[in-house]
């Protein structure tokens, strides 16, 4: 196997999509990022959920092997960073618990199933990030195999994004039912498609921005057709939509479609997402739209590189929600530089929690803002379902069970205390936000902590002396721990 030098800021972006399994491998030369390596298999994943919104075994077999292919793809470079994500179809799909761990095994890399508004901000980061236009006011238009995206903002600057549960497999397959394609079918697919607009098109509308592109591989190929078809007025408009959508009709089954720039293997995905572009033009009233080569994968590799330059999304993220919800920001930096420096002394084995606990710390009274009775829930609850740009779902839950953990009985994480890292970053949380109740400021070392098979505690004596409540909370702590069957043992010392 040829293996390729390592050169420096060498990215990878994997997209599990609805309709296409997608790789990108690209280099940052100091300005812009040049994708290297670029691989698409039509996986059709939403075409793979049976009646009960399960992945067949025929979808998984073809996505594991896809994944293994991509696996040897990577392993010729030698990555600063790879980030797998996953779209529409893994969002919903009821058994993609279920399938993540073999996915992951075969592609080598955990793999992330983002939100509808994360997978919406990273196309606005791979977009916004290709036009030499900082200070342009623009549409970004998404249409997937599973879900469409819409985001608006300025420049580098996104302000607002949203995700909508119709894509062009769905569509496809509910309105052209066999392949059979007539006017009554389109007009009906482009009135289900204007309903899941409809509601949130006015903040859209053309006044809020000067330009609009189209992102995605579909709007892509339906630019491509029109262009090499000489349809309409040659460009992505209400005139030249409608013209192809006539000769797509004409043609009245998708299986007799022959035009320049259609792939046969396409042709069944792309009329649905005609008609969901007619859907869009028509409820947005957009007059043109612009086709970009750049997207998801693009501002997965832009969102690596700013991570690598200790600029990450999540920190702004994070901020802004304790922000918004009055946190009181010294408690939760005293909490959040206690629970790292006891996490560090717990030395777990490896560091995929290490940021997930800062960040819990720093929003774990969050829920205050409800109430004060059980605030820990509140908080657990509102960071797991929170918009956060930057974080995964699965980051989410994390975050949102260390929160829920903080205080009172364990039993209510205890199966994911079984990780040995995840007990750790508990225990860490929970005796940081114990320190600073009793009002503790303790310094590296003046407390020590390990965990193993049992917690063992070393404590000074003098806080026992002149913190009163401290041993009652430390007792309970005990208890709470002997509870989920881990030995909690406590000393004190000089």
């Amino acid at each position: 196997m040829l293996t390729i030098e390592k050169e420096a800021c060498m990215f990878a972006a994997v997209d599990l999509g609805s309709n296409s399994f997608r790789l990108h491998v690209g280099k940052h030369d100091g300005v812009t990022i040049r994708v290297l390596k670029s691989l698409r298999e039509p996986i059709r994943l939403a075409a793979g959920l049976d009646a009960r919104g399960c992945l067949t075994d025929a979808a998984r077999q073809g996505a594991l092997a896809c994944l293994a292919r991509f696996k040897a793809a990577l392993d010729t470079y030698e990555l600063d960073a790879v980030r797998v994500v996953a779209t529409s179809t893994m969002r919903v799909a009821r058994n993609a618990a279920e399938f993540l761990p073999a996915a992951e095994q075969a592609i080598g890399y955990p793999i992330e199933i983002i939100s509808g508004e994360e997978e919406g901000r990273l196309i606005w980061m791979g977009v916004a990030n290709s036009l030499a236009a900082p200070s342009e006011r623009r549409l970004v238009v998404d249409i997937g195999g599973g879900s469409t995206e819409l985001a608006l903002g300025r420049g580098l600057d996104i302000e607002r994004v949203e995700s909508f549960s119709v894509g062009t497999v769905k569509q496809s397959l509910s309105f052209f039912i066999s392949g059979r394609i007539d006017a009554a079918s389109y007009e009906a697919a482009i009135l289900s498609a204007r309903s899941h607009f409809e509601d949130a098109a006015p903040p859209y509308h053309p006044q809020y921005w000067k330009n609009a592109y189209g992102s995605s591989g579909t709007i892509r190929a339906i630019a491509e057709i029109i262009a090499k078809n000489e349809l309409g007025d040659g460009r992505l408009s209400a005139v030249s939509l409608e013209a192809l959508k006539r000769r797509f009709i004409e043609c009245g089954q998708v299986s007799r479609i022959e035009m320049p720039g259609l792939r046969p293997e396409r042709a069944g995905t792309i009329i649905g997402g005609l008609a969901i572009l007619i859907a869009l033009v028509r409820e947005l009233d957009i007059s043109v739209m612009l086709p970009v080569e750049a997207g998801l994968r693009m501002g997965v590799m832009w969102d690596l590189y700013l991570r690598s330059m200790q600029r990450d999304r999540r920190d702004e993220s994070v901020l802004a929600l304790a922000a918004r919800f009055h946190v009181d920001q010294a408690r939760a930096a005293r909490v959040a530089e206690q629970a790292d420096g006891l996490y560090a002394q717990l030395k777990p084995a490896s560091n995929g929690l290490t940021r997930l606990l800062h960040w819990s710390a720093l929003l774990h009274e969050t829920g205050m803002a409800l109430s004060q009775t059980g605030y820990h829930k509140h908080a657990a609850y509102m960071v797991e379902n929170a918009d956060l740009p930057g974080f995964t779902t699965r980051e989410q839950k994390s975050m949102g069970k260390m929160i829920l953990a903080q205080k009172g009985n364990l039993r209510k994480v205890s199966e994911a205390l079984a990780d040995p890292d995840f007990a750790k970053a508990v225990l860490a949380l929970r005796m940081a936000v114990l320190l600073m109740h009793a009002r503790i400021e303790a310094q590296t070392g003046e407390l020590k902590l390990r965990m193993k098979n049992r917690v063992e505690l070393e404590i000074k004596r003098d806080w026992l002396a002149h913190h009163p409540t401290l041993s009652y909370w430390l007792e309970k702590e005990q208890e709470w721990w002997d509870d989920v069957g881990v030995d909690f043992s406590m000393r004190s010392c000089a």
